[in-house]
C-alpha cells in the first residue's frame, strides 16, 4: 500500500508546473475581467464629475436630458420645455453630443415617411383571403351567415351563464 502513494504522487507531474498554474490563473483573471472593469469604472466617475451646466446627457433610465444645475451629489435636468428632474450623477450614462439628438430624430422622420419598408417577417393572418371582422358590434348578417368548417351555422353564446361552484367531495 505504501508502494501505491508514492507512484501516486510521481505520475502527478512536477510541483513547479502545479505551481505555475496555480499563480497564472489569478493574473488571468486579474488581466481580462478585473483591471478592464476598474479602468471602466474610473472613466465614468470622471465624466460624472466632469458634467457642466448645459451639457445634453443620456440617463441610465434612457432619457435625454439638458443639464441645469449640479449639486454634491445630484443633477437637475431638464427633460422637456419647463420639466425639471432631479437625478443623481451616477443615474447618467453618457454625456452625448450636441448633434447626436438631431441625427436620431433626422433617422425616425425618414423612416416614417418612406412608409414603403415592411417588416419581412410579417405574417399574413387572413383565411382564404376572407376579411374578418374583429369589432364588438360586427354586422348581425355577417353573424348570421358565418358557418363552420362543416358548412353547418356557428353557434353563439346565447349570453352569460352563472356557475355554481361544486362542494368539495369529503375524504
Amino acid at each position: 500500500m505504501g508502494s501505491d502513494m508514492i507512484l501516486a504522487a510521481e505520475s502527478g507531474g512536477s510541483g513547479a508546473f502545479n505551481v505555475l498554474l496555480l499563480l497564472a490563473i489569478p493574473l488571468v483573471f486579474y488581466f481580462l475581467l478585473i483591471r478592464p472593469q476598474s479602468k471602466r469604472r474610473k472613466e465614468q466617475m470622471q465624466m460624472q464629475n466632469d458634467i457642466q451646466p448645459g451639457a445634453r446627457v443620456l440617463t441610465t433610465s434612457g432619457m435625454r436630458a439638458t443639464v441645469v444645475e449640479i449639486d454634491d451629489d445630484g443633477l437637475l435636468l431638464e427633460i422637456a420645455d419647463g420639466v425639471e428632474v432631479r437625478f443623481v450623477k451616477q443615474a447618467v450614462m453618457q454625456v452625448l453630443k450636441d448633434d447626436e439628438p438631431d441625427e436620431l430624430d433626422d433617422e425616425l422622420e425618414e423612416l416614417d415617411e418612406d412608409g414603403d419598408e415592411q417588416d419581412d417577417d410579417a405574417v399574413d393572418l387572413s383565411k382564404d383571403g376572407a376579411e374578418v371582422d374583429l369589432s364588438k358590434d360586427g354586422d348581425a348578417r355577417a353573424e348570421d351567415t358565418a358557418a363552420d368548417e362543416d358548412g353547418e351555422p356557428a353557434s353563439e353564446p346565447k349570453g352569460k351563464t352563472k356557475v355554481k361552484a361544486a362542494d368539495k367531495p369529503s375524504a
